[in-house]
């Protein structure tokens, strides 16, 4: 039997969600599509027996970095390795599907970033092993404050090199259960305010690699570690720096 485990957020206006961040969403009911269809020229006479109308939905604001996505290479840099980054229609759906393994780091604390050694003596500790193509989530377990005001302002985070070690791996897809995929946002600034270090905000996201990461899934916690797949389709904006996406993970508990 096949077990889906879902790993994305509801997509749904949240007034503690950062200004920037908020999404609205305009649900109209179904009576008004009468008047539509009627003005589109079909009689009222001629109305199904027990019509209504049809519900719709208009979405008014959804930043695509406002729920679970996947951020392509292109909203890390206009450039990766001297060329044109991919945006998010342009990654291969290949990338996109394969096996899962959770790295699990809920006993980081707060500011105090991934490191290699983390996850290497994660994987050790576990008997578990890297494989190219591999879509490794890391598991924070700050999933916990989604919905809150303090969402992006705690948490831990991935380090630069930990993150261009995981690439090296031959690992594509990466994702984590934070808001961001480097420490929350607030922190980085003033950290890197108080040390004048340009080198030092948004870190991991610029490595200048070629790779895609997710931010924001929820429900790592249902995983086992390994002996699953995920599948991570992100819409297919064209030209756009992420997709929202509903990422599951996949198991086959025959």
């Amino acid at each position: 039997m096949t077990k889906i485990i879902d790993l994305s957020k509801p997509i749904q206006y949240n007034k503690e969600d950062p200004w920037f961040m908020r999404v609205k969403i305009k649900h109209k009911p179904h009576r008004k599509a009468k008047w539509l269809i009627r003005a589109l020229g079909l009689p009222f006479r001629l109305f199904p027996k027990d019509f209504t109308g049809w519900a719709d939905d208009l979405i008014q604001k959804l930043g695509v970095h406002s729920t679970t996505h996947i951020d392509a290479p292109w909203h890390f840099s206009p450039t990766t390795n001297g060329a044109r980054s991919k945006t998010i229609d342009e990654i291969p759906l290949e990338w996109c599907y394969g096996e899962g393994l959770v790295i699990d780091m809920r006993h980081k604390e707060d500011f105090d970033p991934i490191t290699i050694e983390d996850i290497k003596e994660f994987l050790s500790a576990e008997n578990l092993e890297i494989k190219e193509n591999m879509i490794v989530l890391i598991m924070t377990g700050r999933d916990k404050y989604n919905g809150t005001k303090d969402f992006h302002k705690k948490g831990t985070g991935m380090g630069k090199s930990a993150t261009e070690w995981l690439i090296d791996q031959g690992v594509k897809v990466m994702g984590i259960d934070s808001w961001g995929w480097d420490l929350p946002l607030p922190y980085m600034i003033q950290k890197a305010k108080e040390s004048n270090d340009p080198d030092l905000f948004w870190e991991a996201h610029l490595v200048g690699k070629e790779y895609c990461h997710m931010e924001q899934l929820v429900n790592l916690e249902q995983l086992p570690y390994s002996g699953f797949k995920v599948a991570a389709f992100p819409l297919k904006l064209v030209g756009a720096s992420a997709g929202p996406s509903r990422v599951v993970g996949i198991l086959n508990e025959d």
